[in-house]
């Protein structure tokens, strides 16, 4: 597997500003340097607006936003709202209505009429299919109940300064939240405690430069590629790679703005972490209720849909070389045991080159091939990650919809049970669904004589 740089999307940035007259160049070439390949030019009148458009036609990788910032809500007039239709339509590279919201912070305009301008401009988002970007300080409550009225249902709160609660239903809404170098102060642990708190699959990142530079960098102008550093920190925080980050952000700024600079073909060997997934079919014992691949067939940035189950010079070639790799696991949006006979001979190649091994399954494998399958896993294997779900027979079959009925649920059991003698590390897994009893399922796990571990029902991989 090849390395690539990572690419990381500023989200929000006012380069337009007379602070980047000196450098503009330079200040885009060092952005891309750091990896940044797409910038959105926010504008917060309509002088800037104008400007972030005529930047984002000049160049290729700048794109436009446009909207009033609720600073200036009280001098929006019937006009000003047609000029920014007007540039909205004016140009394909124009991906969002923003920036637009409440401020209750300063209150440089009276809080009805920045809400009558809110409301407008979020109209005007639906009207032209347009997603928004939503400035909110000191304004949750109205923001959120402004949202859930009115018909928008795609954009992003930009600076997020809210809660987990808020952070939850804005994504509960369909919006994104956008996370500024702030992440890196020392004081902002409310921000790390969001970030921790909520799936990255909702997450973007920003400068809103030349404001909020990060640290090192405190006190001096900010710029786009310091984006790279909030990346980094959310990183830190949530547990994953740069690389991670960038191309899950990548991927929803791409879902979110239509910039299309995430790599959507579909992955054999894909990374998370420093560990190395196979990805070797998309089929199924059980159609779990709670399975994210219902809605969409990616894992961190990953795409995992297989237009054919590939074969075992297909993997080995997706696989390449690595060195930098802690273990490879089996593991993709199907049921890897499924093709018992492919594992058996892709895990003996990769143990003979000196790989730890891990399978990520849904116990039923002995069921399924009718024979106990662990004894053929022996000495191939190192780890073996079993879903268990729940705590008996009923709930397991409600939540996972097996086509074995109980039988799937017993059978799950005794496989775990069995596998410790064959396999040197057995865990047992429970997703946080609402209504599972976690500490049941870690009872049963540890009978079982397996350890346990718990996954978070809104953080896939």
């Amino acid at each position: 597997m090849l390395h690539q740089k990572p690419v990381l999307i500023d989200s929000h940035a006012h380069i337009y500003y007379r602070d980047y007259a000196g450098d503009f160049d330079d200040m885009l070439k060092r952005a891309e340097d750091a990896g940044v390949m797409a910038i959105v030019v926010v504008g917060t009148d309509i002088e800037s607006s104008r400007e972030s458009v005529e930047l984002a036609e000049k160049y290729p990788q700048l794109y436009a936003a446009v909207g009033i910032h609720p600073h200036d809500a009280g001098r929006v007039t019937a006009a000003c709202y047609d000029v920014i239709k007007a540039l909205a339509v004016s140009s394909s590279k124009v991906v969002a209505i923003g920036e637009i919201g409440l401020d209750f912070y300063r209150d440089r305009s009276p809080r009805d009429q920045q809400e009558i301008v809110f409301r407008r401009f979020l109209q005007i988002a639906a009207e032209l299919h347009k997603p928004v970007i939503i400035h909110d300080r000191d304004a949750h409550d109205r923001v959120i109940t402004i949202m859930r009225e009115e018909t928008v249902r795609r954009g992003v709160l930009h600076c997020f300064s809210g809660d987990v609660t808020l952070a939850s239903e804005a994504a509960a809404l369909g919006f994104y939240i956008s996370i500024p170098g702030t992440i890196t102060y020392p004081g902002n642990q409310s921000l790390r405690d969001v970030v921790q708190a909520v799936s990255i699959d909702r997450m973007l990142v920003e400068t809103d430069c030349p404001y909020l530079t990060p640290v090192p960098h405190r006190g001096k102008r900010n710029e786009p590629a310091y984006v790279q550093l909030a990346a980094e920190k959310l990183a830190e925080v949530k547990g994953l790679t740069v690389e991670d980050v960038a191309r899950i952000t990548t991927k929803n700024a791409s879902d979110l703005f239509g910039i299309n600079l995430w790599d959507q073909s579909a992955k054999i060997a894909y990374r998370i972490r420093n560990s190395l997934y196979l990805n070797i079919t998309n089929r199924c014992s059980n159609h779990c209720t709670f399975c994210p691949k219902f809605d969409d067939l990616t894992v961190k940035g990953h795409n995992l849909m297989l237009n054919s189950e590939p074969s075992f010079e297909e993997i080995l070639a997706a696989i390449g070389q690595p060195t930098d790799i802690d273990e490879v696991v089996f593991c993709g949006f199907g049921e890897p045991l499924i093709r018992l006979d492919l594992v058996k001979q892709v895990a003996g190649e990769l143990k003979r080159r000196g790989y730890r091994i891990r399978i990520n399954t849904d116990g039923q494998a002995n069921y399924l091939h009718g024979r106990n399958i662990l004894t053929e896993l022996a000495g191939l294997v190192d780890c073996i990650s079993v879903s268990l779900n729940a705590s008996d027979a009923a709930t397991y079959c409600t939540l996972c919809n097996t086509p074995f009925g109980v039988a799937g649920f017993t059978s799950i059991c005794d496989f775990i049970r069995t596998a410790s003698a064959h396999i040197p590390q057995v865990i047992a897994s429970a997703v946080t669904i609402p209504g599972v009893d976690i500490e049941a399922c870690r009872q049963l796990a540890e009978t079982l004589g397996a350890e346990f571990r718990v996954r978070e029902y809104t953080e896939v991989g």
